[in-house]
């Protein structure tokens, strides 16, 4: 399976580059068994806001949205989705969350490739169960638990 990743930058700042998006990507993508292809959009905080605001009714830019594809027909490679990811919030939640930036950036492309396959975490157990595959995912990265969860179910 290969994993391809349109990169498209849309904010001046320092982001990382297209091999180490498509890396994390293809870890969160690891169950995929066709090759797939996806877009990553990175900007900044007021298209973020656009988006969000049209596409989900909420206010305000947000770290990643994720806007799977659908598509009637098979087509080859497999065209997964986008992902709009907003380069000053990353950066904001890694300073608040006391992360290394590119730690928190694989988590929101692991975040984000999970929710192109069609996971979610609105319902509890769906939460869960998708939080716990980021981390499994993370893991094989090198990178801690994002949610600071031990293995008594207890926060850090």
């Amino acid at each position: 399976m290969a994993v391809t990743v349109d990169l498209q930058i849309a904010f001046d700042d320092e982001v990382p580059d297209v091999e180490q998006i498509q890396h994390w990507a293809e870890a969160a993508l690891a169950e995929v068994t066709e090759d797939c292809e996806l877009s990553v959009r990175l900007v900044g905080d007021q298209e973020s806001a656009d988006l969000n605001s049209n596409y989900r009714g909420k206010m305000g830019p947000t770290n990643v949205l994720s806007f799977p594809f659908d598509s009637p027909v098979p087509i080859e490679p497999r065209l997964l989705g986008d992902l709009i990811i907003c380069v000053p919030i990353v950066e904001t939640e890694a300073k608040q969350q006391e992360k290394a930036v590119s730690d928190h950036w694989a988590h929101m492309v692991v975040h984000g490739c999970l929710h192109l396959l069609g996971y979610d975490h609105i319902e509890t157990q769906e939460a869960e169960q998708m939080e716990a595959l980021e981390v499994t995912i993370l893991q094989s990265l090198k990178i801690d638990d994002p949610y600071g969860i031990s293995e008594q179910g207890e926060g850090k």
